[in-house]
């Protein structure tokens, strides 16, 4: 007999990745070494990074690693869509809310693909871009996070696609600090 409340292995293990992801993109050292942003934008910003690593890591992987990817983005944005109604937002603009949030996740994939096949310049671009959006990204920075994305690429190539599918998937140190404290105004 199947229990309909037993919870799927991929729903479980997609999970399980994307707490990973959000554990790493909340790490102290992207915001106070780095200079991302600590806002709702910096923050998201990281989660989209973090889960396009992933993405990238299973996109030419086969079964289950395209379902685990959709189940992923599924937990993803059904997490956006419960913190923007913890934030007040009302449940009538939630929606296009979450359309943008999908519109912007998917040009980030896409700027971030392209960085890493063109180049640092369009790499640091896209990072200038998005990443560091609302605020100005020095080239420290900039350098270094587009030497933490590279890393990170060949970190996740080196898991195994099997714990990958599980759900284990796990990120490395954040940058090295680059960037003068920022000093309280008088």
């Amino acid at each position: 007999m199947i229990s309909l409340f037993r919870r799927n292995p991929e729903q479980k293990a997609a999970e399980l990745a994307y707490r990973r992801i959000v554990d790493q993109a909340r790490r102290r050292g992207f915001f106070s070494d780095i200079g991302v942003p600590d806002t709702v934008d910096g923050r998201f910003e990281l989660i989209c990074l973090h889960a396009f690593l992933f993405l990238h890591r299973l996109k030419n992987e086969p079964p289950p690693a395209p379902q685990l990817g959709q189940r992923f983005v599924d937990a993803m944005f059904a997490d956006f869509d419960r913190s923007l109604r913890e934030m007040g937002t009302g449940d009538l603009s939630v929606g296009r809310q979450v359309k943008r949030m999908a519109q912007a996740f998917y040009g980030r994939i896409d700027a971030y693909e392209r960085g890493l096949s063109r180049g640092d310049a369009a790499l640091k671009a896209a990072l200038a871009r998005n990443l560091f959006g609302t605020a100005a990204a020095t080239e420290p920075a900039l350098d270094a996070m587009a030497g933490y994305l590279h890393g990170e690429v060949r970190r996740l190539r080196e898991q195994p696609t099997a714990l990958l599918v599980a759900g284990e998937v796990s990120f490395g140190d954040t940058p090295a600090a680059i960037c003068e404290p920022q000093r309280a105004s008088l």
